[in-house]
């Protein structure tokens, strides 16, 4: 495989599965719709900081550990679980009438930051996914562990275009998103799927 090859092929690979449903997607949708852009920018940033993250992981070999290791898989497994869970259970009992700062002030623009990251951050699926998928895109003769990480690079910046156009799709409608009613109805439906997603986390196996 050239270098060409390779990179044609992880970025449409990463395309898809960028463009795929999955957590940090709703957890920026939502951001988007109930908190406002910059927000929901903000926490984006966090969940892409966490991709470099894991791709400098992956690069250096932590991802080799989770793969290797069962006890490091599953301690960061229950980690995410349990993180996941308890943002879902917070926003079942307790949904807001109101997104402004002065009626939340838990959830602020650098809480975002930090709430993307570790979302990330604490999902060991994603540390796994980039050392089984990043080696298969390796070239003969190009250093395997910065060009993991560029590739790891690549995914984020993909990651960074689908964020601001799930941001930039939302805006026309935030302000009947905003209204105390479907405010309740979306802190619940996000509870529920933070619930499902921690669940299905605690639930793999390797």
């Amino acid at each position: 495989m050239t270098l060409i090859q390779s990179l044609s092929a992880f970025t449409l690979a990463a395309t898809l599965l960028t463009l795929t449903p999955g957590l940090d997607t709703a957890l920026v949708l939502r951001t988007a719709a109930a908190e406002g852009p910059k927000r929901a920018a903000l926490a984006g940033a966090g969940i892409l900081l966490g991709c470099l993250a894991w791709g400098a992981a992956a690069a250096v070999g932590l991802g080799a550990l989770l793969a290797a290791s069962s006890l490091a898989f599953t301690a960061l497994k229950w980690a995410g679980a349990a993180y996941l869970v308890w943002m879902g259970i917070n926003l079942l009992r307790k949904p807001r009438d109101s997104f402004e700062s002065e009626t939340a002030p838990s959830v602020s623009g650098g809480g975002w930051l930090w709430r993307g990251l570790f979302t990330n951050l604490l999902n060991p699926k994603v540390g796994v996914f980039y050392v089984s998928f990043l080696p298969q895109f390796l070239v003969e003769g190009v250093p395997a562990g910065p060009y993991m990480f560029g590739l790891a690079a690549i995914h984020a910046l993909l990651g960074a275009i689908w964020f601001a156009a799930l941001i930039a799709a939302t805006q026309p409608i935030s302000r009947a998103l905003r209204r105390p009613a479907v405010v309740r109805w979306m802190d619940r439906t996000t509870g529920a799927v933070f619930i499902g997603f921690g669940l299905k986390l605690a639930l793999a196996r390797r």
